[in-house]
C-alpha cells in the first residue's frame, strides 16, 4: 500500500513583528511536523511549533544561500513525498517576491496538496510601521510594488521605467539596497523630480526598525553615507511627507531601548509584552527554572493537616500554582483548605487564587514579607496555626517573625527554584555587543542566578554600564550587595510599576 502524502502550508510569516501573523498561519505552524524557515521569518514564531517538530533554517542573506531555490523546492518534496506536515515559512507572503509560485509549482508537479495562507507583506506592514500610508486621497490614489533585484541571468530589465516613473503615485521597491542608485537614477532619468521624497525601512515593523528619509537627488549618498544596509525597503513618493505627522512606532518611549528580562521563562511573557508595548527590544534571559521539590512529604503532610490550620499565606502566584497543582495530585481542591482563612502578597498573587474559587481575606499594602508580618502583628495571632507554603529559597521573615508573636508556623518547600543549564545565544550575544540597556531583577533569586550563570568578573563586566532596575528594595539590596548600582525601584512592586519606572528613567529631563 502506497504511503500517503503529506501537505504543505505556504505560510506567509509577516514582515517582521512576530504579531503581524495570521491566526490561520499560526494554526499551520502548530500542525507541521517539519517547519523549513526563512532569514527574514521572525524565529519567535518556531515557538508556535509543536514540540519535537524538525526545524530547518533555508534562509538567504544578502545573496549568501543556504540552501538554493531549488534545493528548498526539493526538500519540501522531499518531507511531503515522506508523508509529513510541511509548514514553509517565508517573510511577508509568499505570493509577493517571495517565489512562493515556484515553490508550489514544484509540488504541482509531484500532486504534493498545498495551502497558501497569505501574510503582511513588507511594503504595506513597513511603510504603516513607519507611519507613511501608501495611498492617501488628498496625496495619492495608486501604488506599486517593484522588484529592486531582478533576476541576475536576465539579458536586461522588464521595468518598463518611463510608464513606473509617470504612471505610479507611490512606488515601492523590494530589494533594492544595492541597486539604490540605479533606482533612482533611472526615476529621475524618466521623468520623476528630483526633489521627490523618499524613505528607506529597514529591518521594517520590528523592534531595531529604521527609517531615513531624503529624496531621488540625495538618498544614494545619505544611505552610502550612514552605512544604511539590506534588509530594507524603498518607498517613493509624496506620502512620505505625512510620516512627519502619522510616525507612531518609533516614537515610543522605549523605541530602541534593549532590555534583559531575567524572569522565569513562563512568567517573562508578561512582562516582555509590557516593554514591547512600550517599544523595547526584549531579551528574555530566565534566570530561574521552577519545578517540583525533590520530595513532597512535608507539602503532603501539611495537606493532610489543613482543617487544623487557622491562616494560609501565599506570597507569590508561584505559590499558589504549585499548591493547587500538589492539592489535585492528592485528589483534592480548594474545599479541602475548608475555613482557613487566606493571605496573599500581592495583587497578582490575589488573582491567581481567583480561578480557584478562592478571594482572598487579606492583601497587605506592602507587597514583601515585611509588608505581611505588619500586617499580623494588629491581630491576636498567638495559638494559631499557619500554614506557609514556600520556595526552597523563600526568606524566613514570615516564619520567624510570625512564631515570635506565639504561632506555629509551618512552611513545607512546594517548589524549588534551580538555575538553568545555560544563557540564551541571543541574550548572551546582546551583552557582549553591548546592545542592553537596562537589566530588570523580580527577585533576589534572578540576581544571585544571573551572577552564577555568568560568572562573578563577567557578571560585573558585562553589566557595566548597564541600568539596573529592580522590583523592591529586597532585591535592590542583593543587587548592591553583588556590586550593582541600582537605578530603578518602583515605589508599588509590580510589573506595570517597574515598567513605568523604566519609562521615566529613560525619559527623565
Amino acid at each position: 500500500m502506497t504511503k500517503a502524502h503529506g501537505r504543505v502550508y505556504l505560510i506567509g510569516a509577516g514582515p517582521g513583528d512576530p504579531g503581524l501573523i495570521t491566526v490561520r498561519g499560526r494554526e499551520c505552524i502548530a500542525l507541521a511536523d517539519v517547519v523549513v524557515y526563512d532569514y527574514l521569518a521572525n524565529e519567535q514564531l518556531l515557538e508556535c511549533a509543536r514540540p519535537g517538530a524538525e526545524l530547518i533554517y533555508a534562509g538567504k542573506i544578502g545573496g549568501a544561500h543556504n540552501h538554493e531555490q531549488w534545493q528548498i523546492n526539493d526538500l519540501l518534496v522531499e518531507k511531503a513525498l515522506a508523508g509529513k506536515t510541511v509548514a514553509r515559512l517565508k517573510g511577508g507572503d509568499p505570493f509577493i517576491f517571495g517565489r512562493g509560485g515556484e515553490e508550489c509549482e514544484a509540488l504541482v508537479a509531484r500532486n504534493i496538496p498545498f495551502e497558501i495562507v497569505p501574510g503582511v507583506t513588507a511594503a504595506i506592514g513597513a511603510a504603516a510601521y513607519a507611519g507613511i500610508p501608501l495611498t492617501h486621497r488628498n496625496v495619492t490614489t495608486s501604488v506599486a510594488f517593484v522588484t529592486g533585484h531582478e533576476h541576475p541571468d536576465k539579458d536586461g530589465s522588464d521595468i518598463d521605467w518611463e510608464k513606473l516613473s509617470l504612471g505610479s503615485g507611490t512606488i515601492v521597491f523590494y530589494m533594492g539596497m544595492k541597486n539604490l542608485s540605479l533606482i533612482t537614477a533611472n526615476l529621475m532619468e524618466h521623468g520623476r523630480p528630483p526633489q521627490t521624497p523618499v524613505a528607506l525601512i529597514r529591518w521594517g515593523t520590528r523592534s531595531e526598525q529604521q527609517v531615513l528619509q531624503g529624496t531621488l537627488a540625495d538618498i544614494a549618498e545619505l544611505a552610502r553615507h550612514q552605512g544604511f544596509k539590506a534588509p530594507a525597503i524603498t518607498v517613493v513618493g509624496e506620502v512620505v511627507n505625512l510620516r512627519q505627522k502619522l510616525a507612531w512606532f518609533d516614537r515610543r518611549p522605549l523605541f530602541g531601548r534593549g532590555i534583559l528580562v531575567t524572569r522565569a521563562a513562563d512568567q517573562a511573557g508578561e512582562f516582555a509584552t509590557l516593554l514591547r508595548a512600550r517599544g523595547a527590544s526584549v531579551f528574555e534571559c530566565p534566570t530561574i527554572s521552577l519545578v517540583e521539590p525533590p520530595c513532597h512529604a512535608e507539602l503532603d503532610a501539611a495537606i493532610g493537616g489543613l482543617p487544623d490550620f487557622h491562616w494560609t499565606i501565599f506570597t507569590s502566584a508561584n505559590a499558589v500554582q504549585f499548591f493547587f497543582a500538589r492539592l489535585e495530585a492528592l485528589g483534592l481542591d480548594s474545599r479541602a483548605l475548608g475555613l482557613c482563612r487566606i493571605c496573599a502578597v500581592g495583587p497578582k498573587t490575589a488573582a491567581a487564587l481567583l480561578p480557584h474559587g478562592i478571594r482572598a481575606d487579606l492583601v497587605p499594602g506592602d507587597y514583601k514579607a515585611e509588608g505581611v508580618v505588619n500586617e499580623f502583628r494588629r491581630m491576636q495571632i498567638s495559638g494559631m496555626r499557619i500554614l506557609f507554603p514556600r520556595a526552597d529559597k523563600a526568606r524566613e521573615v514570615i516564619p520567624r517573625e510570625l512564631t515570635a508573636m506565639g504561632a506555629t508556623v509551618i512552611a513545607p518547600v512546594a517548589y524549588s527554584n534551580v538555575i538553568p543549564g545555560s544563557m540564551p545565544q541571543q541574550a548572551m550575544l546582546a551583552l557582549e555587543e553591548r546592545r542592553i540597556d537596562c537589566v530588570t531583577f523580580t527577585s533576589s533569586s534572578t540576581v544571585e542566578n544571573l551572577a552564577a550563570m555568568l560568572g562573578e568578573n563577567r557578571f560585573l563586566h558585562l553589566l557595566e554600564g548597564v541600568a539596573v532596575a529592580a522590583i523592591g528594595p529586597i532585591t535592590s539590596r542583593t543587587c548592591r550587595e553583588l556590586g550593582l548600582e541600582v537605578a530603578m525601584e518602583p515605589k508599588e512592586y509590580t510589573l506595570a510599576a517597574m515598567t513605568e519606572e523604566i519609562v521615566r528613567f529613560f525619559h527623565k529631563p
